[in-house]
This record gives structure tokens, C-alpha cells and sequence, in this order.
């Protein structure tokens, strides 16, 4: 249960090995130092809350920590020497000095026990799951003890916790005593039907059961079976007590774990006194106090662990916590206690009735059986006829007041609970009443009783301040909120109480160096060291940004946004500034950076964008910090008068953010060269970006102003009018009457002059056009309805011819010096082959040799020559705009029925390796390939021709041979591959098959070399590490392919992916140890389910990749049954443990709460303290699942609960998700130090694309 916790057992408490799968801590933050208790927590190692616990109690055990220092490395050995051999190193005590040493000295706000539990034998399954505390104490005891065999401190556990209890038997007949003594270094008492550790006690060392009846005692002495009576007493005790709380029980009739959570109280002083076998000796011999109490927080299957310690060495600084209320139950029973033993008794009050009896009996306790004749002779009325109608049964009563009342000697006997009961029993009346009153004071003393045991001192006595210690949580609390700990689902699982005759020294107090070896106090102090070095770096190196300030004198308002006055003098100044000062440092520091600045300063964050900088809100509070203030790292400050600049006013906020439009005006003079105090171009270059017959100019407006303002600016007319540019022709699919440079604008109606731009939606980089209105008079402008259709001018229509000759090899670079550009006259209605014969005569080509042919191609944006175009087609019907550039290349162009395909042979084509084929449109695929095996001289009947799919890869076969390719929808420009080999059967399916190399279990997955099987995919990209499901970096490695008809099932699939050559070597039981994923762009997409289902339901197609994974177990996946990657938060850190892989059931559930439930099973936790969120790799960012739970009437039908295989989630196989424990993780962040690097990656290349845009 607990790892080779002993495995020092076995090697006499020696180790020589060193620990693995020690799990590291994410990013180089230091730890924190102490918080204002000035003690230091301990981490969670993910299920470790319980051996936290346990090791703090210890550690605020001065005697169990000052025995543990004593002990030497002389005695112990030395770390350093463990993995020699042959050394003699004791290494769980020297582990657990070093750990209470840092606990001690250390600045740390919490502790690691890594080290400590990797000298258990500890692995990471020990560390995530949770035990019980009180199993885990006896067990490391044990442990210490066999570990310390041979040294002077073999015998101290034995010295502070070890105690004796003898157990008697005495016959009724003979009175012969049998006696046996046990040994214990903790007391187990009973929870289940007792309301207090007194009562427990009393029940266990003074109540004696009787063997009569069927059940005889054979006594040696009568050598029969006689009556007799069994008790047990505490004989030896020790000078520390443990008391182990059985708070789990099992329900037989529900064949069921539970725990009580019903009231159980504990004094913080009891005396042992009356459960001793001798009673001689002072009190203070018997009297123990309490200084530290386990606490169980949750059910049986799972919980938290802390624990409240009393600093009894005054270690800590303890803070009044905030006072809390006093617990109602409190006052009400120390007010009836009061009640009982006023002289006027209130019969109307049962509570106070039945109090008054029993504190009024000798025997501290009345017979149930005749509690209601003395209820009869107490008020002069039963029960059944004063208070059953109003109360219920008297039994039930008592039952429900068991804060008050408990019931002693199997239930047949009630007494109050500040004072136990004299059994008849005990020795004689007088002595035992006498040696009872130095524990239970009597009914006139019970409020001072109550008072010392639960309330707070006002003047605390010198080590009475109480702490919570909760994980790497230390808190002050006050010695009341003890009380709380008695019920529920937080509750005490373990006390630990002390000797009262066990003092301090003075020289303890305060002291953490007290008794802690030199060499342990010189190892904190060094590491004291180092936390301060890296704290210090670390603030230096995350609380410094670098700000860029704009001095307002560099500065003017132009265009709606601030532009630098001068391009050559820069208006910037760098400033490196720490974000924990404050506003007013800044301030400061930038007053006397500029010492001739003398006017009032105002500080602006601002923010450049396409039409400048902007200024948005303005630092006015000077106390406020930076860090609070939102400055970061690369923020722009703005240092000006906060009013104008160059006595212009300047709009600051969001609201006015400007937008950089471009302002597009006609531009049709011949003579015009300079408008508006524009330039107009009318070279061929400039009218190709510009646009045709137009001039364009970039203006930057604010966006809170209207169009109307916008036409102001402009100096524009009112009847002027503005125009967006249509959206739908900025695809680049010509719309019809738009060929030969159409372009389509949308008129702005009057209602939109009021509208502001950001209400118009305009951003930057969108185009305004502006026209008058006697323009519509000309060919050029067109007006139908609310859309302006621009026509080109005249003198701009032409098309710019480039040669390219075809090269050589070895004369790439002379292509630049070959090339020859010309312009040609052209309109949308002129034929291409006009085109192509005027740019032949000016470029002087023929007298190029006879049967030269030469053809004109359009080119792409990355520089790709298109198919030719059809010289029968004029330039508007061939989809050629005016104004762009054509390449003369030599070639063939196909006529209006004919098709330019590019083909290669064997494999996807290369960069300029494919080669060109112009076939008819009506040519069937035969036809197609005998023609294109024509072209390149092979021969023969084993061929087929294949597509490339949307990846340039090697796709689906064009199985009809005999279908024309018009009707397979094949157009120019595509590639198609001439495959080898015949046409697979219809109904087969060709899949590539890959192994998936999991880094977590690499031991079980496939052993394959780099091979790659002939004909696969060798593309080095796909053989490194591409993304898969959930964002884990795995291997992918090609294993061949397979040709299976499509009714084949699954687990045929399988069989044959087995035969492979490269899995010749590989051992599977049967194929449910093999796992099948279909692949979507690289990534695992879903798992195959169903050994019998065939493919074809299956939906794979042919070519498709599929993915294989050997399993270490048989799987049959239903339907609904999905495959998680899931992973535990650390506490307290911002990362996760290693990922598992669990299967979820969803066909019956697939609620969060299904979901959550299967989770808490998984890892032994209560569900209701679980934090889901689902990862989104492509985004790295975490969605939280929540449990949507709905306010839904009484009247309509229970609404049908929300599944996470439908929106917003869509869980599918391979998901990761992220788990938090709230019992002892208070971060409900998910996102991690390497979340945050990928969010910073993807704004860097948004920000690149949007300045590539630009």
C-alpha cells in the first residue's frame, strides 16, 4: 500500500539506491518565503495531504524532534554516500532531519517531501493517491524503529509513545484473576454510538462485559464453565497519547462504507485517572493536554487531510483571526446546564426536567427504565401525557440531545455528558466518586468545565496559540474553533495529547536553531542564500518592462492620429522602469530625464496603429503602481500637457480610435499631374495598384466621426458622393460586364452621413471612393440603383507582355537580363491572339526559327506560371483584367475545347518537374493516358492515372476509364500521376498505414527502425514529430500499406495490417490489443470501433491514412465509450503530472457529472471537489466544464441533461483533460507556463500577418 516504505526492514535500514520519476517543477520561479505565521506548510505532492499531516504533528513534538537531531552522521552516515557500496546509510531519518530542519530554518513558504518519500520507495501512483493517516503512523514508526536498529536512538519511539494495557478476567465463583498485557503506541476508540472520547474510554477501561448465559467463561482454576467478568486498564502510559477516531464503519444492510460525521467531543485537558490499574500518584501523573488534532475532511472513498497544532515552542507568530460568532450549540448547553441547577424548575421544559433528575442522582446516572416513574414523581405527570405529542418517544428524545445527554452501559443507562457515570459496578461508591471528581467535575462546576475546555483564554498562556496547517496553507485560529471539528464532514480523525509534567526549557522558546545540528543549520543557511539570490533575480528580471515614451513636441495631429513631425529625428525615448513603483515615480523619473520640460506633465498610454498613435487613457492616480495600472513590457506612453499638442485638441479613448481609409478619386485629365495636392501617377505600375483610372490616397480619420465630417475633411461638396468598394468583387471572381477592368462601388445613403465610421463598420484599409455628380455624364462612371460601376479609361486600357525564353541549364542567371517587358494596347473585347501577335512584332520575335510557338500565361501571387489562356477568347471572356502582366512563354495554347493538364509518372511531382499535356475536353481517361504514355515513350497495359488531393499527395484513382473528363469535373491547370500498376478492384480500399509511438509507454510500443517500406511516404516532414490529438508531441512512423475491400471488418483490417514485413516481429495476442485511428491532417482524429463492423460503415475511403497503437490490454470500445488523455494538477504549481489515459462511458451519461463521477472513481476523490476544463491545444487555451445546472419549473418537464459530446465542448477520442482537487488546490487557473508561450506565439504571428496585410 505504501510502496517499499519497508524495504530499510528488510536491509536493516540501509539504502544504495537513488529514486526515479521524480516529478519537476515547471518554470524557475523561487518559492515564496513564509507568510505572517511565520511557519512553513509543506507541498502537496498530489495525494500526500495525510503524510503532511502527520509529519507536522511530529515536527511540533519537541521531544520526538529533538530525539530525531541527536542522532549523528556517525551513528546515521552520510546522503552523500548512499549510492557508494557497501555504505551504511540510515536514509528515511537522515531525509526526515533534513525535511524538519527546513521546515524550521528555511525562508520557504512550503516545503517539498520528495526527497523523503522517494527514501519510502515511493512512485508516482504513492504520490496522487490518498491513505489513511492513522495506517501511515503505525507504519512509519515501524519503519524508524527497524531503520535506527543499532544506534543510541533505536528505542526512542518505544520512550515517548509506548504504553501498556492489561486486560483481566475474573471469575464470579472463585475470583481467580487472569491477566494479559498488550502493548500500544496508539489508542483506536470507537466513534459509532458514543458521543464523546470520555465516554469511549469509559466504555473500553471501566464497563465490564459478562460471560453468562451461552457464553461462559472456562475457568482453570473450577476447570468449568463459570460466570465471569472481562475489563481492561491502562497500566503503563506513555508521555505522549495517540488517539485514532474509527470514524468509517460499514452498513451490513447496504453492504456499504460510511462515516460518522455525528457529534463526538474531546476535551483539551482529560484525566487518565479512572481508566488506570493504578491510581496512586499525583494528578498531574495522569493528566495529558492536547496539542494536535488530524482532520478528516470528505467521505470514506476520498477527502483532505490537516491538522490543527498547538505551538507549543511559541515557533510561529500567531494574529488574532476575525472573531467569529460563538457556536450556538455552545451557549445553549452551558445555558441548560445552568437551568438544571437553578432552584426553580421550569416543567414545561423537558430538557431542563430530565436535567435536573439525573444531576440530582447519587450516581451521577439514571436507569432509562426508570427515568419516567421519576419523571412521574418529579412534575406529578408521565411523559406520554406532558411532552410525547410534542417531543416524540423519551428514548428519542434523549437520542436527539446527545450534546447533553449520553447514554452508558449499553444504552440502559443515561447520564449527562459533562459528567459520566459511577457504574454499581466500580470499586467502592465514596472512593470512586472522590477519584472521579479530579476529572469530571461535578453539576455546580460545569461552566467553569466548559469554559476550560472550550473557551479562549483572554491572556493565553505561554504556548496555547493554535495554528491550521494545511498543506502549504498556515493559518492562526483560535482554540474555540476546536469545537467545530466534533461533527460533519470535516471532522477529527486523529488526537495527539502530551504528559502536562512534560515542560519547556526557555531557552526552546522561540528558538527554531534549538537542538538542530551545526551542519543542518549551516545546509538551511545556505539555501537561505540561494532562495534569496533567486528571489532577487527573479523579481529584477519579471518586475522591469520597457517602455517607449513620445514626446508631444515630435509630435503633430495629422489625419485623425498623431504623426512624427520629422522622420529623420526619432520621438521616441526607451525607458526600462520597474512595475512596482508607482505612477508618480514615473513620473519623476521622466521629469528629470527632460530637464527643460516645464509645464504641467500628463502621462497617456497610446498605441500605434496604420493611421498612427492614438492615445488612450491617461495615468492620473500618481499611488497607484504600475503593475496595477496595467503597464507592461513594449507599452507606449504619450508625455504631453494631457489637453493639445501643437494647440490642436486631441480625441482621447477607445471611441475615437482612428481608421485609415484609402480615399480613391477619378483621375481622368490628361493633364492633370498633380490633384488635391496628390500625385497621379500614370505609369504602368502605379495604375496596376492603384486601380484603373483612378488615384488613391491613405487618410486616417477618427473613428467616432460621422461620414458626413469625413466628406468635410475631404473638402467634398454635400452633393458629393462616397462609396464603398462592393464587397463581392473583391474575390476575384469577375462578375458579368466587369471584364476589361470594371469595378464595382456601393453608394453610401444619405441616412449613413450621421453615422459614425465604427458604426459603419469601416476598418483600416478600406476604400472610399468619391464622385460628383456630373461625373455620371461620362463612359467612365455608370450609376444602377445604389451601385456605381467604374469603367477604365481609354488611355489606361492596355496589358504589360513579359518573354521569358526558355533556359538552359546552368543560365538561371541570366534570366533577369533575358527578359523583356512591353505594353500593349488592349480592351476587354480584344481576342488574345491579337494580343499575343502585336506583343510578337515588338518584341521582334519572328525571326525566331519556323514552328516556334509561343502561348500567354497569367501568373499567381507567389510568382506560378497559370495554364495558357484561350487565344479564341477575348481578353474579357478569357477572365483577363486590364492592367496586369501576361508571360510569353514558349508552348502550345489550347483551344476553347481543349484542357491544359500537367502530369508526372510514378510519384507527386517536384517543384518544375511535371510535364505538360493539351488534350480535349471530351477525351475519355484512356484516351487521356494512352496519350500522356505517348508523351514520355512507355508502353504497355499496367498503368492508371490518379489526382492529387488538396495535400499535393498521391490521391484517389480515376476508376472509370471511359468517362470523359469534363464529366469527372477535370479543368486546366490540374496534375494528374500515372500510377504503375492496374486499377485497383472497385470496392477496395488503399490505406497508408502508421505506428504510434506513445513517449509514455515507449518500453510497449512498436520496435521499428527509420525504414521506410518502398512506395510509402518518405517526406522527412511526416516523419518527425507532427501535432496529434490533444497537443502531445508524439512519433509517427510509416509501416507500408494495405489494399483491403471495403466489406472487409475491422478486425480484418487488423489481421492483415499485422502481416506487414515491417511488423514481422511484433507480438499481439489477438486483436483487441491493437488500437486503430483514423488520421485527419496529421492529427488522430477518432478511433475505430467495432471488430465486426465493415469499413465501408466505418466511412474510410480509399487513400486515407490510418494509425496503429499496441495496447497492454484487450480493448472493445462501444460507441459511446471515449478515450481521454486526462491529467491531475499539481497543487499549488501551474503545471500538471503526466498524463493517463481513461475510458469514459457515455453511453448511458455523457453529463459533466458523468464525466466528474467517473474521474472521482479514477483517482479516489470525492466528485463535488473536482475542477474540469478541456484543452484546446490549437488555441492553448482551457475551457471549464461546468455542470449547467438550470432553474426549470415545476410545471414543465425535466429538462434533458446537457452532453459533452454536443456543443460547446464536442468531446472525441484523445481530448486532454485537466483536472483541479479544490480540497487542496485553491488555483482554479489551468492555463500553464507553456499555455502562455503558445498564446505569445500566436499573437506574434497575428501580429506579422497583419503587418504582412498592410
Amino acid at each position: 500500500m505504501f510502496g517499499n516504505l519497508f524495504e530499510d526492514e528488510e536491509n536493516e535500514g540501509f539504502s544504495s539506491t537513488s529514486s526515479k520519476e521524480r516529478t519537476p517543477k515547471a518554470g524557475d520561479e523561487p518559492p515564496p518565503p513564509r507568510g505572517a505565521s511565520n511557519l512553513c506548510g509543506i507541498k502537496n505532492q498530489g495525494g500526500t495531504c495525510y503524510l503532511n499531516s502527520l509529519l507536522q504533528t511530529l515536527l511540533f513534538t519537541p521531544e520526538f524532534r529533538e530525539e530525531l537531531f541527536r542522532l549523528g552522521p556517525e551513528e546515521l552516515g552520510c546522503l552523500d554516500d548512499k549510492d557508494k557500496p557497501g555504505a551504511k546509510v540510515r536514509v528515511i531519518p537522515l531525509e526526515l532531519q533534513r525535511l524538519f530542519a527546513r521546515l524550521l530554518l528555511v525562508d520557504q513558504q512550503s516545503a517539498s517531501t520528495s526527497d523523503l518519500t522517494d527514501s519510502f520507495g515511493w512512485n508516482s501512483n504513492e504520490r496522487t493517491n490518498q491513505h489513511d493517516v492513522q495506517e501511515l503512523n503505525r507504519i512509519l514508526f515501524s519503519a524508524l524503529e527497524h531503520s535506527l536498529v543499532g544506534t543510541s536512538g533505536s528505542t526512542f519511539i518505544h520512550r515517548l509513545y509506548h504504553g501498556t494495557i492489561v486486560n483481566s478476567i475474573v471469575c464470579k465463583e472463585c475470583g481467580t484473576v487472569s491477566q494479559r498485557q498488550e502493548d500500544f503506541l496508539d489508542l483506536t476508540v470507537c466513534v459509532c454510538g458514543v458521543s464523546s472520547l470520555e465516554e469511549a474510554l469509559w466504555n473500553m477501561f471501566v464497563e465490564e462485559e459478562l460471560f453468562e448465559g451461552n457464553n461462559l467463561y472456562h475457568c482453570a482454576q473450577c476447570d468449568r464453565l463459570v460466570t465471569a467478568a472481562k475489563s481492561a486498564k491502562l497500566k503503563q502510559l506513555p508521555p505522549f497519547m495517540t488517539m485514532s477516531l474509527l470514524r468509517f464503519s460499514f452498513d451490513f444492510t447496504k453492504l456499504e462504507r460510511y462515516k460518522e460525521t455525528g457529534r463526538y467531543s474531546f476535551p483539551l485537558t482529560i484525566n487518565i485517572r479512572p481508566f488506570c490499574e493504578q491510581t496512586d500518584g499525583e494528578d498531574s501523573d495522569f493528566t495529558y493536554e492536547l496539542f494536535s488534532i488530524i482532520i478528516h475532511k470528505g467521505g470514506c472513498y476520498g477527502g483532505h487531510y490537516h491538522v490543527y497544532i498547538r505551538d507549543i515552542d511559541q515557533l510561529g507568530q500567531w494574529d488574532p483571526p476575525e472573531d467569529d460568532c460563538k457556536p450556538k450549540s455552545q451557549k445553549k448547553i452551558k445555558e441548560e446546564v445552568k437551568d438544571s441547577c437553578e432552584p426553580k424548575l421550569q416543567e414545561d421544559d423537558p430538557l431542563s426536567v430530565l436535567t435536573a433528575i439525573i444531576a440530582q442522582e447519587s450516581l451521577k446516572s439514571v436507569l432509562v427504565d426508570q427515568l419516567g416513574q421519576k419523571l412521574m414523581d418529579k412534575i406529578g405527570s408521565s411523559w406520554s401525557k406532558k411532552f410525547r405529542k410534542q417531543y416524540g418517544p423519551i428514548g428519542k428524545f434523549l437520542q436527539s440531545h446527545s450534546d447533553v445527554f449520553m447514554l452508558v452501559s449499553d444504552g440502559t443507562r443515561v447520564a449527562l455528558k459533562t459528567n459520566p457515570p459511577v457504574t454499581e459496578t466500580c470499586a467502592p461508591a465514596e472512593p470512586a466518586t472522590n477519584s472521579e471528581a479530579s476529572i469530571f467535575p461535578d453539576l455546580g462546576s460545569s461552566d467553569q468545565q466548559l469554559d476550560h475546555n472550550l473557551k479562549p483564554s483572554s491572556t493565553p498562556q505561554q504556548g496555547s496559540h493554535w495554528f491550521d496547517l494545511n498543506d502549504s496553507a498556515v493559518t492562526s485560529i483560535r482554540e474555540s474553533d476546536i469545537e467545530k471539528q466534533f461533527q460533519g464532514k470535516e471532522s477529527a480523525y486523529m488526537l495527539f495529547y502530551r504528559k502536562t509534567q512534560l515542560h519547556r526549557p526557555s531557552q526552546a522558546l522561540n528558538n527554531p536553531q534549538y537542538k538542530v545540528p551545526s551542519h543542518l543549520i549551516q545546509m538551511a543557511q545556505d539555501e537561505n542564500i540561494k532562495l534569496q539570490q533567486k528571489r532577487e533575480e527573479f523579481e529584477a528580471r519579471n518586475n522591469t518592462v520597457e517602455l517607449c515614451l513620445h514626446l508631444a513636441p515630435s509630435y503633430r495631429l495629422e489625419n485623425g492620429a498623431l504623426q512624427p513631425i520629422s522622420k529623420e529625428l526619432s520621438g521616441t525615448t526607451a525607458l526600462s522602469f520597474d512595475q512596482r513603483k508607482t505612477v508618480g515615480d514615473l513620473r519623476l523619473a521622466v521629469y528629470q530625464m527632460q530637464e527643460l520640460w516645464e509645464r504641467d506633465m500628463a502621462l497617456t498610454v497610446a498605441k500605434s496603429l496604420p493611421a498612427g498613435l492614438h492615445l488612450y487613457n491617461t495615468l492620473t492616480d500618481d499611488s497607484v503602481s504600475l503593475y496595477s495600472a496595467g503597464i507592461v513590457t513594449n507599452t507606449d506612453l504619450f508625455v504631453w500637457n494631457g489637453r493639445e499638442v501643437c494647440g490642436v485638441t486631441v480625441p482621447v479613448g477607445a471611441e475615437w480610435e482612428p481608421v485609415l481609409l484609402t480615399v480613391v478619386r477619378p483621375s481622368l485629365g490628361e493633364d492633370a499631374e498633380v490633384q488635391n495636392g496628390v500625385e497621379c501617377d500614370k505609369s504602368g505600375e502605379d495604375f496596376e495598384s492603384g486601380g484603373p483610372g483612378l488615384k488613391r490616397e491613405a487618410r486616417g480619420f477618427a473613428g467616432g466621426a460621422t461620414l458626413g465630417e469625413v466628406r468635410e475633411a475631404l473638402g467634398e461638396r454635400k452633393e458629393s458622393l462616397l462609396c464603398q468598394e462592393h464587397k463581392e468583387g473583391k474575390v476575384g471572381e469577375q462578375r458579368a460586364g466587369e471584364g476589361g477592368g470594371a469595378s464595382g462601388w456601393k453608394v453610401f445613403p444619405p441616412d449613413d452621413m450621421h453615422r459614425t465610421l465604427k458604426e459603419l463598420s469601416l476598418s483600416d484599409g478600406d476604400a472610399l471612393l468619391v464622385l460628383q455628380p456630373e461625373l455620371f455624364d461620362s463612359s467612365v462612371f455608370t450609376r444602377n440603383g445604389d451601385v456605381v460601376t467604374v469603367t477604365t479609361p481609354s488611355d489606361c486600357r492596355w496589358l504589360q507582355v513579359e518573354f521569358r525564353p526558355q533556359l538552359k541549364g546552368g543560365e538561371e542567371e541570366k534570366e533577369e537580363e533575358e527578359r523583356k517587358r512591353i505594353k500593349v494596347p488592349a480592351t476587354g473585347s480584344m481576342l488574345l491572339c491579337e494580343v499575343k501577335q502585336r506583343a510578337l512584332e515588338e518584341l521582334q520575335l519572328q525571326e525566331q526559327p519556323s514552328g516556334a510557338q509561343y502561348c500567354l500565361r497569367q501568373v499567381d501571387c507567389t510568382g506560378k506560371l497559370l495554364p495558357p489562356v484561350c487565344e479564341e477568347l477575348s481578353v474579357r471572356d478569357a477572365g483577363v483584367r486590364l492592367m496586369t502582366t501576361l508571360t510569353l512563354c514558349p508552348g502550345n495554347s489550347p483551344r476553347e475545347s481543349q484542357l491544359f493538364l500537367h502530369f508526372t509518372v510514378g510519384s507527386a511531382p517536384s517543384a518544375g518537374m511535371e510535364m505538360d499535356i493539351i488534350v480535349e475536353k471530351t477525351c475519355t481517361v484512356k484516351e487521356c493516358l494512352k496519350a500522356m504514355l505517348e508523351a514520355v515513350g512507355l508502353d504497355g497495359t499496367c498503368w492508371h492515372l490518379r489526382k492529387l488531393d488538396w495535400c499535393e499527395e498521391v490521391g484517389e484513382p480515376l476508376m472509370d476509364e471511359d468517362v470523359s473528363l469534363s464529366e469527372l469535373k477535370i479543368t486546366s491547370g490540374e496534375t494528374l500521376v500515372v500510377t504503375e500498376g492496374l486499377l485497383p478492384p472497385k470496392g477496395f480500399l488503399k490505406l497508408s498505414v502508421w505506428s504510434f509511438v506513445d513517449p509514455r509507454h515507449l518500453e510497449t510500443d512498436f520496435n521499428l527502425t527509420d525504414d521506410r517500406p518502398a512506395g510509402g511516404p518518405t517526406d522527412e516532414t511526416h516523419t518527425q514529430s507532427p501535432p496529434l490529438c490533444g497537443g502531445n508531441t508524439t512519433k509517427l512512423r510509416n509501416l507500408g500499406q494495405v489494399e483491403i475491400s471495403d466489406e472487409a471488418t475491422l478486425e480484418e483490417l487488423k489481421t492483415q495490417i499485422l502481416t506487414l514485413p515491417t511488423l514481422q516481429d511484433l507480438f499481439v495476442p489477438a486483436c483487441g490489443f491493437l488500437r486503430v485511428w483514423q488520421m485527419e491532417g496529421w492529427r488522430l482524429a477518432r478511433i475505430l470501433r467495432g471488430q465486426r463492423t465493415a469499413l465501408r460503415k466505418l466511412k474510410l475511403t480509399s487513400g486515407a491514412d490510418i494509425c496503429v497503437q499496441q495496447l497492454l490490454k484487450e480493448e472493445d470500445l462501444g460507441p459511446k465509450q471515449v478515450v481521454l488523455n486526462v491529467k491531475m494538477g499539481v497543487p499549488g504549481e501551474r503545471c500538471f503530472y503526466p498524463v493517463e489515459e481513461l475510458v469514459w462511458d457515455a453511453s448511458h451519461d455523457s453529463s459533466p457529472r458523468s464525466l466528474r463521477t467517473c474521474l472521482a472513481a479514477h483517482y479516489g476523490l470525492s466528485p463535488d471537489s473536482l475542477l474540469l476544463a478541456k484543452h484546446h491545444p490549437e488555441r492553448h487555451t482551457w475551457e471549464e466544464i461546468s455542470n449547467w445546472t438550470q432553474q426549470v419549473s415545476k410545471k414543465r418537464k425535466k429538462k434533458k441533461a446537457e452532453s459533452l459530446l454536443g456543443p460547446p465542448f464536442h468531446f472525441k477520442d484523445g481530448d486532454v483533460v485537466g483536472i483541479k482537487n479544490l480540497l487542496i488546490d485553491n488555483n482554479r487557473d489551468f492555463i500553464t507556463a507553456e499555455d502562455e508561450q503558445g498564446q505569445q506565439r500566436l499573437r506574434e504571428q497575428a501580429e506579422q500577418r497583419r503587418k504582412g496585410d498592410q
